[in-house]
């Protein structure tokens, strides 16, 4: 049954407040990128050194999504939520005072684990409307890509105006202001598993055998993701290289119409909500597929790098949706578990994106990474169309 079932008295705010807290805190992650040169000035750091920023980052939100997320399965979420939304805004407030890059880095891992609260966010959303958990997720979800997108301009206009340790400063702010409204808004939802530590961690990786739709929501996730980051990846040195010859400021705009892009892929939750996921799927990859072609086709026309990427971030957005509308399904009780192993191999896919795209492009600049989306991106519709084969549904269990 779902929470708004169970509980009339939930407040319309609730989805938008997760989902503007989600992408407050996952943004965190993402700040450092367009600001490690002014970091790396003010720490006396060489630029090898502070180029490890962002992997410290990564590498904890990595650590988080394994060893944080299946908490939400066990323990208060609301409680769990709160917690790391104020240990990450101490962390971040510590940051803005760093002077040292051993202290960048240890406090950056701390972040990235921190900051994993976004993805306890989403599938806590899953339970609070069972009829409509596509359209509910997926307004989570694009609040965490907004943040994801939106994080880069933010920090890059901020450093710009007031330095670099304003960024952190400030979004200490942020997270509290949203830890504040979490207090006032989420419900509090009884956990289900009543196992220890270990026996959840096994718990959670026992449902990759366990559930078919889970390991195929989880290799397509980890294609299309990988696409994602391939793209943004090296579309920076393809607009900046000639006959482009985009600024640096420009280039950052491009991430605007990201943004609008995963403003509209929550419409596909609705079709994954009426049971169209697979025809949700067969469309939202082949809006990749054919985004990706045209960037091959039309390389250096700027309406259509606009048009394509606009609608390749839908398709990559739409896909993740209507992923987790699937995935949410299999198990009630196991949501925080379930997403533990699609996130974690969708991050995984998204650095094996960034590394073979950055492989691509030495060996053939941006023909070659095309290609390499290309591929990828034929791999993911194969995936698609195995799942039409997905097992059915039976009294809460996979039936083959």
């Amino acid at each position: 049954m779902s929470m708004v079932a169970e509980n009339s008295k939930l407040h319309p705010a609730i989805i938008p407040v997760m989902a503007v807290a989600a992408g407050v805190t996952v943004a965190n992650i993402y700040y450092n990128q367009p600001i490690l040169k002014d970091i790396g000035q003010s720490v006396h750091a060489t630029g090898a050194e502070i180029g490890k920023v962002a992997m410290f980052s990564q590498l904890g939100y990595g650590l988080g999504m394994f060893f944080l997320i299946p908490l939400g399965d066990k323990v208060n979420r609301k409680r769990l939520i709160l917690l790391l939304s104020i240990l990450l805004m101490v962390a971040l407030a510590g940051f803005s005072f760093a002077t040292r890059i051993y202290q960048v880095y240890a406090i950056s891992l701390l972040v990235g684990l921190l900051a994993t609260s976004a993805q306890i966010l989403m599938p806590m959303a899953a339970t609070l409307d069972s009829v409509n958990r596509g359209k509910t997720v997926g307004k989570v979800f694009s609040g965490i890509l907004v943040g994801i997108l939106g994080a880069r301009v933010i920090s890059g206009l901020i450093a710009d105006w007031l330095g670099w340790r304003w960024v952190y400063g400030i979004s200490a702010i942020m997270v509290f202001i949203s830890a504040i409204l979490l207090k006032v808004y989420l419900p509090n939802v009884p956990p289900k598993f009543k196992g220890n530590y270990a026996g959840l961690l096994k718990s959670a990786l026992s449902m990759v055998g366990e559930f078919k739709i889970l390991r195929q929501a989880a290799l397509l996730g980890f294609f299309t993701f990988g696409i994602f980051c391939s793209f943004w990846t090296t579309l920076t040195f393809h607009l900046s290289a000639a006959p482009l010859n985009y600024s640096v400021s420009t280039i950052g705009l491009f991430g605007f119409i990201a943004i609008g892009g995963a403003l509209v892929a929550p419409w596909f939750g609705k079709l994954a909500d009426k049971g169209n996921t697979h025809r949700s799927l067969i469309i939202s990859v082949g809006m990749i597929i054919g985004s990706v072609i045209l960037l091959k086709v039309l390389p250096y026309s700027l309406a259509a790098l606009i048009i394509a990427i606009f609608f390749l971030d839908i398709g990559v957005q739409a896909t993740q949706i209507t992923n987790f509308a699937r995935i949410y399904s299999l198990d009630e009780h196991s949501h925080s578990r379930l997403n533990t192993i699609y996130m974690t191999t969708y991050f995984i896919g998204g650095s094996a994106g960034t590394y073979f795209g950055l492989l691509s492009w030495k060996l053939g600049g941006w023909d070659m990474s095309t290609w390499q989306m290309l591929l990828w991106g034929f791999v993911a519709i194969v995936i698609v169309m195995l799942s039409k084969y997905a097992p059915k549904r039976l009294n809460g269990k996979e039936k083959v």
